[in-house]
C-alpha cells in the first residue's frame, strides 16, 4: 500500500474512532439513560456526570481522550520516516477531533471536543497539554464554572502549543484550528457566561 492510500485510511479510521459517542454508550449501557435527554444534552464528560455521577463522567472523560491518542500513536508508528509524516499525523489527529464533534451516527451532532483536544495534545504537545489541564482545575476552582475551565484551559493549552513547538510547527497550528473549534462548540456558554446566566456545573 503507497503512502497515499495507507494514509487516507489512517485518516478515515482516527475518523471513525473518534466518532464513538462514549458518552452516549456508556450511559445507555449501564444506566438507560440517553444523555442527550438530560442537563445540557451534551454527550460529552461533564454531562454524563450529570447523568450518571462522577465515576461515569471520569470514564467518558478518559475514552474520549483516549480515542484520539490511540489512532494517532498509531499513525506517528505507521508512518515513521516518511518525509510528509508530520503532516498525515495532523490529519489523523484532526479527522479525530472532527469525529467527536460531528459523529456520523449521530447525525454529526457531538460533544464539544475538550477530553478529545485534550487526548491529542496529551501525545503531540504534552507540556502544553498540562499548562491546560492546569489552568482548567485553576479557573474552575475559582468559579466553579466548568466552561470557564474548559475555555481557559483550551486557550492556555493552544498557546503553549506555540511556545513549546513554534509557530513554523502543524501542530501549533493543528491546535489553534482545534482551539477555535472548541470556543465555537462553546458559544451558548459563552453568551451565557457574558450574560451572567452560565449555571455551575460538578467537576468530573
Amino acid at each position: 500500500m503507497n503512502h497515499a492510500a495507507l494514509g487516507s485510511l489512517l485518516v478515515v479510521v482516527g475518523y471513525l474512532l473518534g466518532s464513538i459517542p462514549f458518552g452516549l454508550v456508556l450511559a445507555k449501557l449501564f444506566l438507560g439513560v440517553d444523555v442527550r435527554q438530560v442537563g445540557s444534552g451534551n454527550i460529552g464528560a461533564t454531562n454524563a456526570a450529570r447523568a450518571g455521577g462522577k465515576k461515569l463522567g471520569v470514564a467518558v472523560l478518559v475514552l474520549d481522550a483516549a480515542k484520539a491518542m490511540v489512532p494517532i500513536v498509531v499513525a506517528q508508528h505507521l508512518t515513521a520516516g516518511w518525509p510528509d509524516a508530520r503532516l498525515w499525523v495532523m490529519a489523523v489527529a484532526v479527522a479525530a477531533f472532527a469525529g467527536h464533534l460531528f459523529p456520523v451516527w449521530l447525525k454529526f451532532k457531538g460533544g464539544k471536543g475538550v477530553a478529545t483536544g485534550v487526548g491529542i495534545f496529551l501525545v503531540l504537545a504534552p507540556w502544553a497539554a498540562l499548562a491546560g489541564l492546569g489552568a482548567y482545575v485553576l479557573l474552575y476552582a475559582l468559579t466553579r464554572i466548568s466552561s470557564v475551565g474548559s475555555l481557559g484551559g483550551t486557550a492556555a493549552c493552544v498557546v503553549g502549543a506555540f511556545l513549546q513547538q513554534g509557530p513554523e510547527s502543524p501542530i501549533a497550528w493543528a491546535g489553534a484550528a482545534i482551539g477555535a473549534l472548541i470556543f465555537w462548540r462553546h458559544r451558548e456558554n459563552i453568551r451565557r457566561l457574558l450574560s451572567g446566566e452560565e449555571r455551575r456545573k460538578m467537576k468530573v
